[in-house]
């Protein structure tokens, strides 16, 4: 039987395989992850003083280090059903179209109107919003895909969502807006001048095409000054990881059906959401000293925070209203130039991500836009799906490592998340399409102007 026969284009779970609760990776994690600092005293924070801001049963997920699977509400789970378990795919053509002795597979998570794996937290953080009672809810959103994701859970718990979208994307993607919008979602570019901190981030940068720290500073401002509402992310945070191990967990699932054990996992990061939720319980058997595995983290080469970052206690957010974090950062006043067109433009790292990083249980690898658009280019033309760009910095090094097993004649196994699909990023395609992509790579005084403003603890 050839091998071709043996493994699938597409390995499925059933309906009743998806998993029914989410892994916690801290609770295997010998060197746990930095507590959040309040601003004012330095104090680590508890649940009540994140109450203003978070849902309260978020803020438990959030603080717990200990507890290693948590269940998944069966409304949750139900909702899950409309589209997942999500495939893993063997990319048989693109292994051709190479010529590599590797074997490379990829989780897809673009099934759904979202477009993203993003909808595996938007609709537990809604869920436990409306659990909670409130009104609606607040949020930022950089390319799009978190917004879609939240105003489609919203919508499908009658919430309201106020959500503050990165101002070159909101110019950018039109498109996207507008599914945001068909949701039900009230969308406005960031910074704006509705609100203190978007008026004090205009005045102070003039012209400023926004950034995620910008968004999420005024995204918490509306939450804290509007009674029934509280502020959600995307990324980041402990509570998003654990959600989208469902990722990870799945992934697991489909590759010990056939007895598959991946050498490497490769994932995109800028907050951190997919990948960790990809590494999830790949990590907790490498904490656990079960197996090895070689984990790979890749980032914009316009957005360094893991390769050319700091490990310091630092603000999530530009208006310096959020908790510290411990984190890999490269300063909260960071914006990205808006000539990067691949997503990924958050400042900061997850610190469950960082600690490992700095622990040394997984590598980063940071990747020029053009090559990133190179390599989504030939897996659209080998694969049949056009990736987002943030999912084609994985396929960029998936690639790369694939043609080092060529010229090695390894025959090595990897695994990497696609995070989702790119119909709504054609302007950046356009761009890379009629040549008018150029890399832009910040220098190291760039990075030191806004390193320079650390906040001085931790």
């Amino acid at each position: 039987m050839s091998e071709n026969t043996k493994i699938p284009y597409k390995i499925y779970l059933s309906e009743n395989e998806i998993p029914t609760k989410w892994y916690n990776v801290r609770s295997d994690m010998k060197n746990k992850p930095a507590p959040l600092l309040n601003p004012g005293t330095g104090q680590p924070m508890g649940f009540e003083d994140l109450r203003p801001v978070f849902c309260d049963e978020l803020i438990k997920q959030e603080l717990d280090n200990d507890t290693a699977y948590f269940d998944i509400p069966q409304e949750i789970v139900d909702f899950y059903k409309m589209y997942r378990p999500s495939p893993l795919v063997r990319a048989y053509c693109l292994e051709k179209a190479l010529d590599t002795p590797a074997k490379i597979y990829y989780k897809f998570e673009g099934n759904n109107t979202s477009g993203s794996h993003k909808l595996n937290s938007a609709i537990a953080q809604a869920y436990y919003a409306k659990k909670q009672g409130l009104r609606g809810i607040t949020t930022e959103t950089g390319a799009g895909q978190w917004g879609t994701a939240l105003s489609m859970a919203s919508a499908y718990f009658g919430l309201d969502l106020k959500v503050f979208m990165v101002k070159v994307s909101y110019e950018q993607k039109p498109f996207r807006r507008e599914v945001m919008r068909t949701y039900g979602a009230s969308v406005t570019p960031s910074p704006s001048m509705d609100t203190n901190i978007g008026r004090k981030i205009n005045a102070e940068h003039p012209g400023t095409t926004g950034s995620l720290g910008c968004a999420i500073s005024e995204a918490v401002e509306v939450a804290t000054t509007n009674e029934g509402y509280r502020y959600v992310l995307g990324s980041v945070l402990n509570q998003v990881l654990l959600h989208q191990s469902i990722i990870g967990l799945e992934t697991k699932a489909a590759l010990d059906k056939y007895g598959i054990v991946p050498d490497m996992i490769i994932g995109c990061a800028g907050g951190g959401s997919n990948l960790g939720g990809l590494i999830g319980p790949f990590m907790g058997e490498k904490l656990r000293g079960e197996k090895d595995y070689r984990i790979i983290a890749v980032e914009p080469a316009s957005c360094p925070s893991f390769t050319r970052g700091k490990y310091a206690y630092d603000f999530c957010d530009t208006g310096m209203v959020c908790p510290l974090a411990k984190m890999y950062t490269l300063g909260s006043n960071f914006i990205p130039s808006a000539n990067h067109a691949g997503g990924l433009r958050y400042h900061g790292m997850s610190p469950v991500l960082s600690q490992l990083y700095a622990d040394g249980y997984m590598e980063a690898v940071a990747v020029e836009q053009t090559s990133v658009f190179e390599a989504a280019t030939q897996f659209a033309r080998t694969e049949g799906i056009l990736p987002a760009p943030e999912s084609s910095h994985a396929i960029r090094v998936a690639i790369d490592e694939a043609l080092k097993c060529k010229e090695t004649g390894e025959e090595k196994t990897i695994v990497f998340g696609l995070t989702g699909t790119g119909y709504f990023d054609l302007v950046a395609y356009q761009k890379y399409n009629d040549g008018e992509m150029t890399d832009y790579i910040p220098t190291d005084e760039d990075l030191a102007k806004s390193l320079d403003s650390l906040p001085k603890i931790g």
